[in-house]
């Protein structure tokens, strides 16, 4: 439990950062939003110094509720234990399923 003074020095020396009161309780459903981010998520792209290009220059960029792949789906067809895929038994694998 906090007392007075570790409020008051707290809030002198991190004026940004949210009372007790305005923080969600563990209970509740929260959104895991980059957009409520604001300034934040741009400096975090910047950190790796590097930007991501687009395999076809000509295709539209994601949006904001576009999911992108960073590495290649893994072979569904064939077992591999390491990733937990069972492969493909008893009938012919459709690999671009």
């Amino acid at each position: 439990m906090l007392n007075d003074h570790m409020v008051d020095h707290l809030n002198k020396h991190h004026p940004n950062m949210p009372s007790a009161n305005s923080l969600p309780s563990p209970n509740s459903i929260s959104r895991n939003s980059a957009r409520g981010r604001g300034r934040q998520g741009k400096k975090n792209n910047r950190r790796y110094h590097f930007q991501l290009k687009p395999h076809n220059p000509d295709h539209k960029p994601p949006g904001p509720k576009d999911i992108v792949y960073l590495e290649p789906s893994p072979n569904f067809c064939e077992k591999n234990l390491r990733l937990g895929i069972q492969g493909t038994h008893g009938r012919q694998c459709n690999d671009t399923s």
